[in-house]
């Protein structure tokens, strides 16, 4: 059983290439599954976590509705945004700069075999980075996702999930807004939710920007403390 997870900072990046990057990492741990399988072996599988920054772009689920991206092809161009449809569960949400998106791609065989349980500790990593800045964040109740005010008319989500599973290896992941542009979530219906708004920490916090690489330091403390898992910098590509 292999705790270990490898982090690869990718920087800025196309999302349909680290989407590609992501079914290359994915397809190898499944592979080294399968054969283990079949030769009744038992190597380890590896386990790995990328963060991303995208261009501005949206992305649909695969149970989600194209009519919630307000849009047409014109528009997104006008916009300098892109669109793809993919694999992952949720419906439309948007990435772009100013945006820590990360992307665990995890042998949940190493950790546990419970996909709810997955969900819910990568919201804990996100409430828990949240509360040291001072702001109170939590779950909605049916809604995957990190929120505020839930249960309030202000209530305003500040992080996206949506995952991928198969043999309990996982991809796609989270996508929390630190310093967003915000009206780019004008453009659609937010994982096709009409009645809470979008939000972004710089805003809760009230100032133009908040240090990313100190926000992506605190969400990596508590993915390793929520997983026990030792994470280790990669440069692998």
């Amino acid at each position: 059983m292999n705790k270990k997870v490898q982090l690869l900072d990718l920087g800025v990046m196309d999302y349909k290439e680290a989407w590609d990057y992501q079914e290359q990492l994915f397809k190898k741990i499944l592979d080294i599954k399968i054969n283990n399988r079949r030769e009744g072996l038992e190597t380890e599988t590896p386990n790995y976590l990328l963060y991303v920054e995208h261009p501005h772009v949206y992305t649909l689920g695969k149970s989600g509705d194209i009519e919630n991206l307000l849009l047409n092809e014109k528009q997104l161009a006008e916009k300098g945004a892109t669109f793809y449809k993919i694999n992952r569960g949720g419906d439309i949400t948007y990435h772009g700069p100013g945006q820590i998106v990360g992307y665990p791609i995890l042998d949940l065989e190493n950790f546990f075999t419970d996909i709810h349980k997955y969900l819910r500790l990568l919201e804990e990593a996100i409430i828990l980075t949240m509360a040291e800045y001072g702001v109170a964040a939590t779950r909605s109740e049916g809604e995957t996702g990190v929120w505020l005010d839930v249960g309030t008319p202000f209530a305003r989500k500040i992080c996206a999930m949506g995952v991928r599973a198969s043999r309990w290896v996982t991809m796609h992941g989270f996508a929390f807004n630190v310093n967003a542009n915000l009206g780019y979530f004008d453009n659609i219906i937010p994982c096709g939710i009409k009645d809470k708004a979008v939000t972004s920490l710089n805003v809760e916090l009230g100032v133009d920007r908040v240090d990313e690489s100190e926000v992506k330091a605190k969400i990596l403390k508590h993915f390793s403390t929520l997983f026990e898992s030792e994470v280790l910098i990669s440069a692998e590509l």
